[in-house]
């Protein structure tokens, strides 16, 4: 994918689709909610109590409104991973999320208005926008949140060697 766009769906032909349940079994979660009730919306609320997401900020990501939204947007598409989950709630536009799976095969998870993820500390990712070139996102955290990014590799880290333990047997 280097010398292709990286906003565009990259889909594998044939196709090859991947359950919510295989995401699942990554440890990525995924919930659809309504994104025009955000602010007072039940379902979001139980989640962020359920799963102790204390913190939240919201991020637009545009050329308009992101300061050095070019050198961010590369740094986001970056193979990384973090110490804390990331969770990500889309409010607005489109955009990508990468994971690799256990065969370090990429999977590309298109995400809309309404999706909300969470991405498990340790799992390698990178995110970016589709061809739309905007999506404005809700950041959850469990405490003070966490913006470091450890670029691969970071296989010889605690957290990474971890979440590697907990795939196995899956």
């Amino acid at each position: 994918m280097a010398e292709e766009d990286q906003r565009k769906p990259h889909k594998l032909t044939p196709d090859q689709p991947v359950s919510l349940e295989e995401l699942r079994q990554l440890g990525v979660f995924h919930w659809k909610l309504n994104a025009d009730i955000y602010e007072t919306d039940p379902e979001l609320e139980k989640i962020r109590k359920d799963q102790g997401y204390s913190y939240m900020d919201i991020i637009s990501i545009h050329k308009d409104t992101l300061p050095n939204y070019e050198e961010k947007l590369k740094r986001f598409f970056e193979e990384h991973l973090h110490l804390d989950d990331e969770i990500r709630y889309i409010l607005d536009g489109q955009a990508y999320f990468d994971v690799r799976d256990q065969e370090e095969r990429w999977i590309r998870i298109a995400m809309r208005k309404g999706d909300l993820i969470t991405l498990p500390a340790g799992i390698y990712h990178r995110f970016t926008l589709d061809e739309t070139n905007y999506t404005k996102a809700m950041r959850l955290f469990v405490g003070e949140p966490v913006w470091k990014a450890y670029n691969r590799p970071a296989d010889d880290s605690d957290i990474r060697k971890k979440y590697v333990t907990s795939l196995q047997g899956c």
